[in-house]
């Protein structure tokens, strides 16, 4: 199988809001994301973030401007939710969404976030473990798995839909689970209302009596034959 790329950047960041960390190589761990990085969550579908070079080269950005974990020599755009990239002799990643431009990328540059757009990079879930090592090969895989949505109304949608009977979701595991940041927790209300779900969503210690629902099951995924 002809590679499609390579990885050019290993980055690892251990805290929120301090810069990343170039490595020449890292251990991707089945499930929970890159050992020793912040975004490392059994529960996120935002354990891996891909940046590609070309996007670097169009708006003239400095190394990690992005915050990305892996940077590849190719337009990561291209990438479809649900692909399956196996890095390096063993470790597989599982697309998952369009990584949307937040406001901390204002921080390197400002108006940075507006620029982007949706060509940040790819969001990915760690299938299966190996250790990634800058100069690896990227392969395509011919199987895929299920695609998530780059909306992330959609995703929480399809997220309270799994709930299971009897059992809610705190907001905050909710943005979680939707791979989105806290601050949306104020809107998940009227997002729940509007899809005729909100009674399988609560706030923090509401409804105590309710048993929690923490996503178990959700990303579960092996990899197909």
């Amino acid at each position: 199988m002809t590679p499609i790329g390579r990885v050019q950047a290993v980055v690892l960041r251990p805290q929120r809001r301090q810069p990343g960390q170039a490595v020449p190589s890292a251990r991707a761990l089945a499930g929970a994301g890159l050992q020793g990085d912040v975004h490392a969550d059994p529960a996120s579908p935002r354990q891996v973030l891909l940046a590609g070079t070309p996007v670097y080269d169009r708006h003239g950005l400095a190394p990690h401007d992005l915050r990305e974990n892996l940077l590849l020599d190719f337009d990561t755009a291209t990438l479809p939710s649900g692909a399956l990239l196996q890095v390096g002799c063993s470790a597989v990643l599982w697309l998952s969404f369009q990584c949307e431009a937040c406001g901390a990328l204002d921080v390197a540059r400002p108006g940075l976030a507006r620029a982007i757009g949706t060509g940040r990079g790819m969001l990915a879930r760690v299938l299966r473990g190996g250790t990634i090592h800058v100069g690896d090969p990227v392969l395509r895989l011919a199987a895929t798995l299920p695609a998530w949505p780059d909306d992330w109304r959609d995703r929480v949608a399809r997220i309270l839909a799994a709930v299971p009977d009897g059992m809610v979701v705190e907001y905050g595991d909710l943005a979680r689970l939707a791979g989105v940041q806290a601050s949306y927790c104020r809107a998940l209300p009227a997002v729940a209302r509007k899809l005729g779900l909100a009674y399988r969503a609560v706030a923090k210690g509401a409804s105590p009596d309710r048993p929690r629902w923490l996503g178990n099951g959700l990303f579960d995924a092996t990899l197909p034959d």
